[in-house]
């Protein structure tokens, strides 16, 4: 079975990174104002944050399949480890719902049925999902083949035009007032979080480190690198799409990078745009499709999760594990499809960005643990006590509805795992 080298699994990392999120980033933001850029700034150095977080668990625990789960679980015990593992999947699968919706709100660029019929739209994300379910249960040569080139595919246009669109930006388009009216703090909180769905997936080099060439030296570079590069593009594109396309524009639009091409070289580059956002937005799902039978494999093979997650069909694939985290993705996107792309898509970023914290605040958390008394590891536990901070912060601006399904879906997974221990006890 083929394993991933240092390029590859950069590409892993950048290419589940650089997705959906920052295609429909700036239309949220807009609303914003100024503060929502002070919220990206915020966003990306947290997200630098949890990059070095799991660099240096990479190289203490090499051998840590399942990532911030298996840290946890090694530093803490089970009961923890399984909370982790249940908030992350839960996370997965509402991101691979987002990342469905994203895509076709590019689609709807060259199919306008798309933009109208919310049933459309639905059944059309439902579609995705299922398509590329069907590719992640292939050879992981070919996933990685898929994820390298979609990658490529995609930086290359956001580059182009966050470069060329620099000449262009109007200095009021960035910096003004915003329709948001809360305060300053709980601007820039909520616009932190929002932002930072767009930066999921810095640990994804550390759940597949199964699958990596070289773990010990090359996961946590991949970590680092795919977060250094997916900054970079983020701060030149969302710079360029804010400062070109009008704030009262931007806050409707379905398709942003579309719509700030279409501004600057009229209507053929939206559509060249409009399809470089397709291919990325697919790329994020093809990965995170890979992670979402990654990862629940490793808590199977732990004992955490039913055997059956574990099982891999020829190819050496956890099928299982993707397919049925697929139907939940499927289930979860019907459930909350409203006539508005950006608020199914909101609603769905938020909820994975809060799911995703706990692992992340926990990962943290286990550095400090891994570190303690050990010699030159006074940084190490300091860069995991200010992730921690952030961490808190950014869960508290998740707001009320989002904290209470978040909560809900945690609730479940325990008192799940509480009657699975017991029956096993019994036997």
């Amino acid at each position: 079975m083929g394993k991933l080298g240092l390029g590859a699994s950069t590409a892993l990392v950048a290419g589940n990174m650089i997705g959906s999120g920052i295609f429909l980033l700036p239309a949220g933001l807009a609303v914003y104002g100024k503060l929502g850029l002070v919220g990206w700034c915020c966003a990306s150095v947290g997200a630098l944050l949890l990059a070095s977080v799991f660099r240096q668990l990479g190289v203490i625990q090499p051998d840590a399949p399942g990532g911030p789960y298996a840290y946890v679980r090694r530093a803490f015990g089970d009961l923890p480890g399984f909370a982790v593992a249940w908030g992350y999947w839960v996370s997965i699968w509402c991101t691979n719902a987002a990342i469905a919706v994203a895509c076709v709100g590019y689609l709807g660029v060259f199919f306008p049925v798309l933009a109208s019929n919310a049933l459309a739209s639905a059944m059309s994300g439902v579609g995705l999902i299922v398509i590329f379910t069907a590719i992640n249960s292939a050879e992981i040569r070919k996933v990685a083949a898929v994820q390298s080139l979609t990658t490529v595919l995609k930086v290359l246009p956001l580059l182009a035009l966050g470069i060329l669109g620099l000449a262009h930006l109007n200095l009021e388009h960035l910096w003004h007032e915003g329709t948001y009216k809360g305060g300053v703090l709980s601007g820039i909180t909520s616009a932190t979080t929002f932002t930072l769905f767009a930066f999921l997936g810095v640990e994804s080099a550390a759940i597949s480190s199964a699958r990596i060439r070289h773990p010990a030296r090359n996961m946590g570079r991949a970590s680092l690198l795919g977060t250094l590069l997916t900054v970079l593009v983020y701060l030149l594109g969302t710079l360029a799409v804010m400062g070109v396309v009008p704030p009262e524009v931007l806050m409707e639009s379905e398709a942003p990078f579309a719509d700030a091409a279409g501004t600057l070289w009229g209507s053929q580059a939206r559509t060249v745009m409009a399809a470089a956002a397709v291919v990325a937005t697919l790329g994020a799902l093809n990965g995170w499709l890979f992670i979402q039978g990654e990862f629940p494999m490793a808590v199977a093979d732990d004992g955490l999760f039913p055997a059956v997650f574990a099982k891999r069909n020829r190819m050496g694939i956890p099928f299982v594990g993707i397919a049925v985290s697929s139907a939940l993705a499927c289930a979860v996107l019907l459930f909350r499809f409203s006539d508005s792309l950006v608020d199914t898509f909101t609603f769905m970023m938020t909820l994975s960005t809060l799911s995703a914290l706990l692992p992340y605040l926990l990962s943290a958390l286990a550095l400090r643990h891994f570190l303690r008394g050990r010699t030159g590891g006074a940084k190490g536990r300091w860069l995991g006590a200010v992730t921690v901070v952030f961490c808190v912060w950014v869960i508290f601006g998740c707001g009320g509805e989002v904290l209470l399904y978040g909560g809900i879906l945690l609730g479940v997974g325990l008192c799940l795992h509480a009657a699975r221990t017991a029956i096993r006890n019994r036997l």
